[in-house]
This record gives structure tokens, C-alpha cells and sequence, in this order.
């Protein structure tokens, strides 16, 4: 493939890319990072376009070298931002920004000295440090990434590399180097162009899906209110505790919390100051609890609190410790200052526990706080277990 028609591939490539995207995300509300790919797409589209007609008579040297260029660095340089923003780093323009910038007026420099030889290894280096600048951004997640992002940063790392060789190899040895010749890495580079404009694309994309799948498994098990597991999150959690609990060993106690009243809240206040009550509570728990120990939304305002390796006495300790904390955290709101109390039913796991046997102990005992005047914490009844009986001598 010679540079005119890899040019030409790539322009309508990134044409053909920004086409799709329009009409995929048409009408609906974009996220910053698929916007600032689009308008990288866009960029890189017309940067391509204007080389391709460079000395056509269409657009002359002049103006289609230094814009063509330009528009191209400042859609890699966009490209590699919302690589940045996918990877939770929402500043990458402070930085960027003024890279993008010195890239460009270091191009027109060397464009200015050399038109040919200087312009070739300004564009090949400032274009594969941009592209590298986006494997880096991917490579953030490397330890908790899935086998896709790591593909996509060894890829973009090794064809980023190819693409500044071109650039090195002028530098350093502008005849070749044995059977490596300035057409090979010509070729090459070319090459690594078309597959990191293929690469980019399609890899951002599915990233993005990626993302949303994962975002979609946590909701399925996320309280949206209180971002505290909901009942299946928290169920999950729970059931290896549960097999746990049929080995000897330390045991797990389980606590069911309901707070006091609460319909006043919202029937009286309303539920935009029932949401604040809900948040501010889970955030009061939290501060009393171990790094180990899950606190999930059940239903309404019932909440239960898994404690990991501790005993019914330890799990007393804590609730009644949860319990002052609620009790004395009055919670602010638009419309007024509301002070909150809870009520707690203590258990621990047995071994021959189900869960519901165990939810049904831990709500006994709660119903039995809720009877006692509120604002209590109760442990459920232990069955007391017959003494063995002993046949009478005779």
C-alpha cells in the first residue's frame, strides 16, 4: 500500500467512524469521554483528508501540511485524553492541553527548517508519543484489568513504538541498518497506522461496553440510595459465611437493625429528607465498623450487618456501640434537623443454620426490641438443649 492510498484508507476510515457514532448516540446524552472521542475521530478525519489532497491542487503545501498535521496531532493528543477520562482522570487537559501545543508550534518549526526530512520525524515522534500516551492511560488498570485492556496496552504500546521508529531510525541512521531500510519501516509504519486507527476504535468501544457491563453487575447487587449491597448483594456475601459456620472455629454474627419510626419522615418532611436520614445512617454505621464487616439494605429501612468472627457478645458490643452513635448523629435536611433512633435483634450463625432460620432468629429478636420500647438492642433467644438422659440404675 503506497502513503497516498493509506492516507485515503484512514481518512475515510475515521469518516466512516464518526458517521457510526453520530447516528449511534443520536438524540441521547453523550459521557465526556465518547464525546471527546468523537471530536478526536473528527479531527484525525480531516487531518488525513487534507493530506490526502496535499499538492492536488485542491488545497496547496501550504495550507494542508501545517492544518492537515495539526488537525491530526490534536486528534491523537483528544484520542489519548479520553483514554485519561475512561481511566478516571477527569485533569488530563491541564496536561495535554499545553503538550498538544508545543507539539504543534515544534512541527511548524522543523516544517519551516526542513519541509521533508525534520517534518517526517517531528510528526512520526509527536504522533507516536500521543498514541503512547493513550497505553499508558489504559495501562493504569493493568492489575484488575481484564485480559481486553491488557491486549489493547501491549498492542498500542508496540505499534506506538513502531510508529516513533520510523522517526529514530532517520535520526540515527538515515541509510537503514542492514536489511532494515527506510522503506521497510515506511511500510511498517504505515501499516501501524491503519491497525491503531482499527485498534483504537474498536477497543474504545468495547471498553465502554465492557464498563457498562460491569456497571449494570453492580447495581444488580448495589443499593443505588445508600451504595450499600441490596438484599442479593448482600446474601451472596453471606452464604460463604454460612458454610463457614458448620466448621469449628470462630463464629459470625449477624444483626438486623430497623430504624424507629420512620414513616413520620416521610410523611412529614418528605422523602427527599427520608433519602438524607437513609444516607447520613449508613455513614454513621460504617465509621463504627471493620474494614470486614458488609452492612446491606434489606428492604425499606431494615438494614443488616454482617460481623465476621465475632461472637454473640462482641456483636452485642458493636450494636449497642451502632445504636448510641444513630441516637446521638442528629441528621440536618432542607426543611428541618431530625433525630433518629434504631432498633437491633443480635444473632450468630449455627451450624445448622439456613437462612432463613437465621433471618427469621435475628427478626424475632428485633420484633422483640421494636415491643420493648424501641431504640433497644436484643439477642435472640438461645434454645436451651436437654440434658442426655440417663437410664435409672438398677
Amino acid at each position: 500500500m503506497d502513503i497516498t492510498t493509506m492516507v485515503f484508507v484512514l481518512a475515510l476510515g475515521n469518516l466512516a467512524l464518526c458517521a457510526a457514532l453520530f447516528f449511534f448516540e443520536f438524540g441521547s446524552r453523550k459521557a465526556p469521554s465518547l464525546s471527546t472521542w468523537a471530536i478526536s475521530r473528527q479531527c484525525q478525519a480531516a487531518g488525513w483528508l487534507l493530506l490526502y489532497f496535499r499538492g492536488s491542487g485542491v488545497a496547496p503545501d501550504l495550507v494542508s501540511i501545517p492544518i492537515g498535521y495539526g488537525l491530526l496531532f490534536a486528534g491523537v493528543a483528544l484520542e489519548a485524553g479520553s483514554l485519561w477520562e475512561v481511566a478516571g482522570r477527569p485533569r488530563w487537559r491541564r496536561y495535554v492541553y499545553p503538550l498538544l501545543g508545543a507539539s504543534i508550534a515544534a512541527f511548524l518549526a522543523c516544517y519551516a527548517i526542513d519541509q521533508i526530512g525534520l517534518r517526517v520525524v517531528a510528526s512520526s515522534l509527536i504522533l507516536g508519543g500521543f498514541y503512547l500516551l493513550g497505553a499508558a492511560a489504559l495501562a493504569l488498570g493493568w492489575r484488575n484489568g481484564s485480559m481486553l485492556r491488557r491486549f489493547l496496552v501491549v498492542s498500542l504500546a508496540l505499534l506506538s513504538l513502531l510508529v516513533a521508529a520510523r522517526a529514530i531510525l532517520a535520526l540515527t541512521m538515515p541509510g537503514g541498518w542492514g536489511w532494515i531500510s527506510n522503506a521497510l519501516v515506511q511500510a511498517l509504519s504505515s501499516g501501524a497506522f491503519v491497525l491503531l486507527m482499527l485498534l483504537t476504535a474498536f477497543g474504545y468501544l468495547l471498553l465502554s461496553r465492557e464498563q457498562l457491563q460491569q456497571e449494570l453487575e453492580r447495581l444488580e447487587m448495589t443499593d443505588p440510595l445508600t451504595d450499600a449491597p441490596n438484599r442479593r448483594g448482600f446474601f451472596n456475601l453471606l452464604a460463604p459465611w454460612m458454610a463457614l459456620a458448620r466448621r469449628p472455629g470462630q463464629p459470625t454474627a449477624v444483626v438486623l437493625l430497623d430504624l424507629d419510626q420512620f414513616k413520620r419522615i416521610n410523611d412529614g418532611y418528605g422523602h427527599p429528607a427520608g433519602d438524607v436520614v437513609l444516607r447520613t445512617m449508613v455513614d454513621t454505621c460504617k465509621r463504627q465498623l471493620r474494614d470486614s464487616d458488609i452492612l446491606g439494605r434489606m428492604a425499606g429501612v431494615e438494614f443488616a450487618l454482617l460481623l465476621p468472627r465475632t461472637d454473640l457478645l462482641d456483636a452485642l458490643l458493636v450494636s449497642e456501640r451502632i445504636r448510641r452513635a444513630i441516637e446521638a448523629t442528629p441528621v440536618k435536611t432542607e426543611r428541618a434537623i431530625i433525630k433518629m433512633t434504631a432498633s437491633f435483634g443480635v444473632t450468630t450463625i449455627r451450624p445448622e443454620d439456613t437462612t432463613v432460620s437465621l433471618f427469621q432468629r435475628a427478626d424475632e429478636a428485633l420484633r422483640a426490641a421494636k415491643q420493648g420500647g424501641r431504640n433497644k438492642v436484643v439477642q435472640a433467644v438461645t434454645p436451651v438443649v436437654p440434658e442426655a438422659w440417663v437410664p435409672p440404675a438398677s
